[in-house]
């Protein structure tokens, strides 16, 4: 893919896996709502707690890949430093409306209202993209849209 079909595509909707490294085991790979827009970073909401955020301090670096599990197979992978801020109620709202609307987005927010969630940022600085759907087209002889 190039530029800026591997990041409209990473600021798609998908469901991502944050990869996280640790020490003296195997990495941390976790299933993640994230949001993204062009140019900048990825942005995350983990509870304070959590293992990813003590990684994400910790490692100081991580990947995350993202694809569409149906055809054209594609994929986005990637890996970058990592960040870790304050809460920020306006970042969990917009992750919360992103993946399950406003109206059930509300209800999980108020379902988790007692939890410290921090915002984890990655910042984009390699990429590894697949995209078949070319080869898909030429096996089949059309064009998908």
């Amino acid at each position: 893919m190039k530029k800026p079909q591997r990041e409209a595509f990473l600021a798609d909707l998908h469901i991502g896996v944050v990869t996280v490294a640790r020490d003296g085991e195997a990495p941390l790979a976790a299933p993640v709502w994230y949001s993204y827009v062009p140019g900048g970073d990825i942005v995350f909401v983990f509870e304070s707690a959590s293992e990813k955020i003590k990684l994400f301090k910790s490692a100081g670096q991580a990947s995350l890949c993202v694809q569409n599990e149906t055809m054209p197979y594609q994929y986005v992978t990637v890996d970058g430093p990592t960040a870790v801020d304050d809460t920020d109620d306006d970042v969990e709202r917009s992750l919360a409306h992103r993946y399950l609307g406003p109206e059930i987005g509300d209800l999980y927010l108020e379902t988790v209202a007692n939890t410290i969630s921090l915002v984890a940022r990655l910042t984009p600085t390699r990429w590894r993209t697949v995209d078949y759907t070319p080869m898909l087209e030429r096996v089949l002889g059309t064009s998908t849209p």
